[in-house]
């Protein structure tokens, strides 16, 4: 049997050399793939990432995510907001076709009665008190359905303390329908039920005040709700997906400028 012949000096150094080659190219591919990776972190997601969290009004990370009741029961949901002066929101919703709801007293709730049985018109018809950030709503808005208050989209809105770089707050709000009247599931007093799909009238409002052309833009919080399902104040169930949509209104002297 004839031995294996022995590898020369010369195959053996040109064998270390195509490895050492190899190595190099895979070395020079990966430091290829970690500077471009790098490049696309530091320009383009950072910044991108900067420029989002800049733009998100300050009062949104730190606001409550649920309204209370008088009795400090869990209320409906937080869903949408609003950024601008009070006369800027105002005149944005108002041009979208909501109407102004009127305080709570004995003359405005005998006349929403009368127009649930009745089936009459209430326009102004008012709202329950909600709270957030331990007060009642600042501001509450709604379009009746049908001819009469049985039947309304509505929103309750809270000016937020904090502003944002152009000094303008935050109106946080809860957007619902409400189905029909009847009694609470969890105090047994007179009230409006609510229908579970609570994004449906968030994205109405937007979509009425983008029709209106007076929100300069809108961007989205997700994950703003981390439950997505629950009940409000009256027993009601709901469900969400999660998300918070935020309008920024468009100043009132543009606002103005853009009228008929």
């Amino acid at each position: 049997m004839q031995a294996d012949p022995v590898p020369s000096s010369a195959s053996t150094e040109a064998s270390r050399a195509r490895r050492h080659l190899r190595w190099m190219k895979i070395g020079l591919v990966t430091l290829t793939i970690l500077l471009v990776l790098w490049a696309v972190t530091a320009y383009v997601i950072m910044p991108a990432a900067w420029r989002w969290h800049t733009h998100r009004h300050p009062a949104i990370d730190p606001a409550p995510r649920i309204t209370r009741t008088a009795l400090g029961i869990p209320g409906d949901p937080l869903n949408v907001a609003l950024v601008g002066d009070q006369n800027a929101v105002v005149k944005a919703v108002l041009a979208a076709g909501w109407h102004p709801a009127d305080p709570i007293t004995l003359r405005t709730s005998l006349r929403i009665a009368r127009s649930t049985v009745l089936h009459l018109p209430y326009e102004e018809a008012p709202v329950s008190n909600l709270y957030l950030w331990d007060r009642v709503h600042d501001l509450a808005f709604q379009q009746c359905v049908g001819g009469s208050a049985k039947q309304r989209h509505h929103v309750r809105f809270w000016r937020s303390e904090e502003v944002d770089e152009g000094d303008r707050p935050l109106w946080l709000g809860a957007a619902t329908y409400d189905t029909r009247a009847g009694l609470s599931h969890t105090t047994g007093q007179i009230t409006h039920h609510i229908s579970a799909d609570v994004d449906a009238e968030r994205d109405k409002l937007l979509q009425d005040l983008q029709q209106a052309s007076l929100l300069a833009r809108t961007y989205w919080v997700d994950g703003f709700q981390e439950k997505l399902q629950g009940r409000n104040g009256g027993g009601d169930p709901y469900r969400t997906d999660g998300r918070l949509g935020v309008g920024v209104v468009v100043p009132i002297e543009d606002a103005e400028a853009r009228a008929p």
